[in-house]
């Protein structure tokens, strides 16, 4: 029994190889070479990311794959392919290639049929490229199987972008062969790439157009991108770099998208055009920046996932706005909407691939390289398209210039007589015209020069007024006090002479008894008292009329005509002296004088600045016509950093807003006819604005008005 049992127990193992090669198991034949065989495959998915070998070879819940080529989506998962080979190889290796240069880890293990490791190659973009032990950019696996013994080999996938595995197994003289041809196919695309950055980098040498320089920026961007797919840019650009080759596929990706959204909108003047769909434009680099940010924090899956989404909407959204454009009349459009349309395909072909809505082979896995060569091509088919649109427009424009200047010319022939009658009738009514200004200028500047005259004369006339009250009032205390005190001296004066006519030789008592008696009579002592209080007067009245010529001659300085520094508070002081006759009886003055600095100006013309604005309060507040309740007439001044400030507020009636717009505008008045000419203000305002001040105006109707005068202590 146990014989028999050994015997089928050895029969089993001898047909176990001869078994599998007819299920599952792959030969490996001379001159034969096995694509896409993903049916021979089954995987196991490993979402810990923590199996071994050790452990995948004794699992027994691998899934069948039914597909030509495993696509594996985009996951955090690892996957592990496992399936059988035989070799019938005479003297040659096998190579076993995995044709997606992009996959971040990729481990390859080659197990005997007694379960030992015989190979384990890592590879993958996290990996150095010259840690690869076979010097090819699509992953390749080179192992000697012995002759009719079963293998199993063991694939480990792990990577951020779209996973498939375009598998090809053969011997290792063919598959070099195809190796050859694949380099000079991208070779090709480089060729073609290179011939069309080069050309379009001399036109825009030669044209400064900005359009040449984002093409040839998009060349270069592009075709890094597809150097990037094929896996070369790892092999020749940043072999050592593995941060670079783990991200690349995030930035040249995008980066691409963007610089062929900003292209097109140059080239197709998408921003004349459709202005509307030009922004929507911009959206774009929203996802795209998601998509790299999202990829550098590690979430590798989602990143991919939306750069992908985000190619196919743009693409589509470009396509549409060519045609829209070309629909408007922009004959280049055409040349730019074949060529993204044939780049379009590629795009699609290539995405649709990842998501197995079309198979994955050569043409597909190519498609986006061959529709990126056609695009770069057919669009500086479009640029010097372009060149000769603007030249032949040149040439049209040229020749309707031409046209015109011929046309221009006979008109001007013709003309010529008329023009020269007209411009001669022309020119005698531009003398009569030009004497009849002349008249008028002149009568206009005597006008102006006699209201200036009248307005000074009129302030003159004030100002004449006021000083003749305020000098009256003194100097008929003082004439009024003269008699008296000639009539005083007189009386003293014979007192003094009755002393001096004594006779020393009679009798002295009955005369100094006459003297007494006189003396009695005048009341001495009353009439001495009456000097000095005539005397007192006398010089209270000469001092008021100084105080008023000082004032004067303060408030006027007709002798000075250059800027010099002058106290502000001294000059009001001094108008208010002039100006006080003219006070009304329920007048109140306030007076909030600050610590100012002298400030340097023409001191006779912002006295007579003060003037006006005073003797118009009074006149305001006067205006009111009611005299039982007090009024006010508040002066303040105060220093704020390199200005001093004048306010002069009164409690008059105030002006209307329509009002005060007005009041600087020369001949502006709201006085009785021939009270005003209107032009006091203007003056005013004229002063201040020659000291490179400024006058503000603050008023409510039946509130007041306060007039705030800033004047800078220097003048400029």
């Amino acid at each position: 029994m146990n014989r028999l049992w050994n015997i089928v127990l050895l029969l089993f193992v001898l047909l176990l190889p001869e078994r599998l090669s007819a299920q599952d198991t792959l030969i490996i034949r001379n001159q034969q070479i096995a694509r896409n065989f993903g049916e021979k495959l089954v995987m196991l998915v490993d979402s810990t990311n923590q199996l071994g070998i050790n452990s995948v070879k004794t699992r027994t819940d691998y899934q069948k794959i039914t597909a030509a080529v495993p696509n594996l989506g985009v996951s955090n998962f690892s996957y592990w392919l496992k399936f059988y080979v035989v070799s019938e190889l005479t003297d040659s290796d096998a190579i076993l290639q995995l044709q997606l240069p992009t996959i971040d880890y990729l481990d390859f293990f080659l197990v005997d049929s007694a379960g030992k490791v015989v190979r384990h190659d890592e590879t993958g973009d996290r990996v150095s490229y010259h840690q690869r032990t076979y010097d090819n950019p699509i992953y390749t696996f080179r192992f000697t199987p012995e002759k009719k013994k079963v293998y199993s080999i063991y694939l480990k996938i792990h990577g951020g972008e779209q996973l498939q595995a375009p598998l090809t197994l053969g011997p290792a003289i063919e598959l070099g062969e195809e190796i050859q041809d694949s380099i000079i196919i991208f070779g090709l695309y480089v060729g073609i790439v290179s011939v069309m950055f080069i050309y379009n980098l001399f036109l825009f040498i030669s044209t400064k157009d900005k359009t040449y320089l984002y093409y040839i920026v998009y060349i270069f961007i592009i075709g890094l991108t597809q150097a990037n797919f094929q896996g070369y840019a790892f092999k020749f650009i940043w072999p050592n770099n593995l941060w670079l080759s783990t991200y690349a596929v995030y930035i040249l990706s995008s980066i691409a998208a963007l610089s062929a959204i900003e292209f097109m909108k140059l080239f197709l003047h998408t921003k004349h055009y459709l202005p509307t769909l030009h922004k929507i434009l911009n959206a774009f680099y929203i996802p795209y920046i998601f998509a790299m940010t999202a990829a550098f924090m590690g979430y590798l899956n989602i990143g991919y996932q939306v750069i992908q989404i985000t190619a196919t909407l743009a693409a589509v959204y470009m396509l549409i706005v060519a045609a829209k454009v070309y629909a408007k009349g922009y004959t280049p459009a055409k040349f730019f909407l074949i060529a993204w349309s044939v780049f379009l395909l590629g795009v699609c072909t290539f995405v649709m691939k990842d998501y197995n809505l079309l198979p994955y082979n050569t043409l597909t896995f190519n498609m986006m390289t061959l529709g990126s060569a056609v695009e770069v091509t057919l669009l500086s088919f479009a640029l010097a398209d372009k060149i000769n649109t603007f030249k032949k427009e040149k040439e049209e424009s040229q020749a309707e210039a031409l046209r015109i200047s011929k046309e221009n010319e006979r008109l001007i022939r013709e003309q010529n007589i008329e023009l020269e009658e007209k411009v001669r009738v022309r020119t005698l009514e531009l003398q009569s015209s030009y004497n009849n200004l002349e008249v008028a200028l002149k009568d206009l500047k005597e006008a102006q020069s006699q209201l200036v005259d009248s307005e000074k004369m009129a302030g003159l006339g004030q100002l004449t007024a006021g000083i003749a009250h305020e000098i009256n009032n003194p100097i008929n205390f003082v004439t009024s006090n003269i008699k008296p005190l000639e009539l005083d001296i007189d009386e003293l004066n014979e007192v003094i002479q009755m002393y001096e006519s004594l006779n020393l030789d009679g009798d002295l008592n009955a005369q100094l008894t006459a003297i007494e008696a006189f003396k009695k009579r005048i009341d001495i002592n009353f009439v001495r008292d009456e000097i000095k209080s005539l005397l007192s007067g006398i010089g209270e009245g000469a001092k008021r009329t100084a105080e008023i010529i000082r004032s004067l001659k303060n408030f006027s300085r007709l002798d000075e005509n250059d800027t010099k520094p002058v106290d502000l508070n001294e000059g009001l002081d001094s108008t208010l002296v002039l100006v006080r006759s003219t006070f009304p009886s329920n007048l109140n003055i306030t007076k909030n004088y600050g610590n100012i600095p002298k400030v340097e100006c023409l001191p006779g013309k912002i006295n007579q600045v003060f003037m006006n604005l005073i003797s118009n309060a009074i006149q305001a507040i006067k205006g009111k016509g009611t005299t039982e309740e007090n009024e006010e007439l508040i002066i303040s001044t105060w220093h704020e950093g390199d200005h001093v400030k004048i306010s002069i507020k009164d409690t008059g009636p105030g002006m209307t807003e329509e009002v005060k717009q007005k009041i600087f505008e020369p001949f502006f008045t709201t006085k009785d006819v021939g009270e005003g000419t209107g032009l006091g203000l203007s003056i005013v305002f004229r002063i201040i604005e020659n000291h490179n001040g400024q006058i503000d105006v603050l008023t409510n109707l039946n509130q007041g008005t306060e007039f705030i005068i800033t004047l800078p202590l220097v003048s400029k």
